[in-house]
């Protein structure tokens, strides 16, 4: 595919940058909709005289409709949209980016989603899109013990998890740690029993706050029923988590202002189960925590890190060069690699 597009490009330039524009414009209504027609010039930064053309030529077609809150797409238009994808994925060179960025990575896969999630929540949709597709290719058949980590990433991709991903499969979803002081939706216990409904799955939670001294968290261990969760945690042949901004997730911990402190003195960019590490991967402070630990990681098979945005290429890079097993599959966005890859 990829070399017929160089032949076409070749040939006639300018119909490979119509298709782009326009396939760019139904992307967009698709993740703004209802949308105006001058919004919709911003957003891309393209004039409105040219937006004009390009979005009459869109609804002569019937892939959009313009209403009076504004244009949506049609179901003939939403089918175009995605039918295009790969094509399109070819035309802008993702998959060759894709294969860079495993390299400069260290891990042995990268897929990228079109867009920055920063700036396009949408983003966010289409990458748990794609954790869904890519664990119905990496999960066996069978048994499978899922470790979910919370945060509104995690959210998002629980979202979009259908049950077509347990045909075949007989799926527990487990908290891959305790509750933290954050909201009870974005929590492990939460995002994990969501992941389950969603897709017709089981359900185990683990009641137990992460933020705990030793002294404290050691008698709770001897509980069977929390004995029995960990148990299933540390048998766990999949993991689907998240990597966040070191500061972000501090605050939303409700961390002491003095750990928040030393965090920022000891210039910490990323955190990861309970790690927080600086630009080089080093753990610079780790919470004391009940579940899945990184050094946990390295015999499971299937590993789905999932994180998007310009503003977190920086924790990204320094947690897959020196914490993440190779065997991780990174699902992010244009805005982090693109970020990366320019560095």
């Amino acid at each position: 595919m990829h070399q017929e597009l160089e032949w076409i490009d070749a040939i006639a330039p300018d119909m490979i940058k119509v298709l782009k524009q326009r396939y760019f414009v139904l992307r967009q209504v698709e993740w703004m909709m209802p949308v105006g027609r001058r919004t919709l010039a911003t957003t891309l930064n393209l004039s409105e005289r040219v937006m004009r053309t390009e979005t009459d030529f869109l609804r002569k077609q019937e892939l959009i409709v313009v209403g009076t809150s504004g244009m949506m797409l049609t179901d003939q238009g939403i089918s175009v949209l995605h039918g295009l994808e790969k094509v399109v994925d070819n035309l802008v060179g993702v998959r060759q980016d894709e294969q860079e960025l495993s390299r400069i990575l260290g891990i042995e896969n990268c897929l990228i989603v079109s867009g920055d999630s920063d700036e396009q929540p949408k983003v966010l949709d289409a990458m748990g899109k794609s954790v869904a597709a890519k664990l119905a290719l990496l999960l066996p058949e069978g048994k499978n013990l899922i470790a979910v980590m919370g945060g509104t990433t995690m959210a998002q991709v629980a979202d979009q998890l259908t049950t077509r991903l347990s045909i075949k499969r007989d799926l527990t979803f487990l908290p891959a740690r305790g509750g933290v002081g954050e909201s009870v939706d974005i929590q492990a216990n939460s995002i994990s029993g969501k992941m389950a409904l969603q897709t017709g799955g089981n359900h185990r939670a683990l009641y137990v706050p992460e933020q705990l001294s030793e002294r404290t968290y050691e008698p709770l261990l001897e509980e069977p029923s929390i004995q029995e969760v960990l148990g299933l945690i540390k048998e766990s042949n999949a993991v689907i988590h998240s990597i966040g901004e070191a500061m972000h997730m501090a605050k939303r911990r409700d961390m002491s202002s003095g750990i928040i402190n030393m965090l920022k003195d000891d210039k910490a960019v990323g955190e990861a189960f309970g790690y927080f590490f600086d630009a080089q991967g080093k753990v610079v402070y780790k919470i004391p925590r009940i579940g899945l630990q990184i050094e946990d990681l390295t015999h499971i098979k299937c590993i789905v890190a999932v994180a998007g945005g310009h503003s977190k290429a920086e924790a990204i890079v320094a947690y897959m060069k020196q914490l993440a097993p190779k065997q991780t599959w990174l699902i992010t966005d244009e805005g982090a690699a693109n970020s990366i890859l320019k560095k």
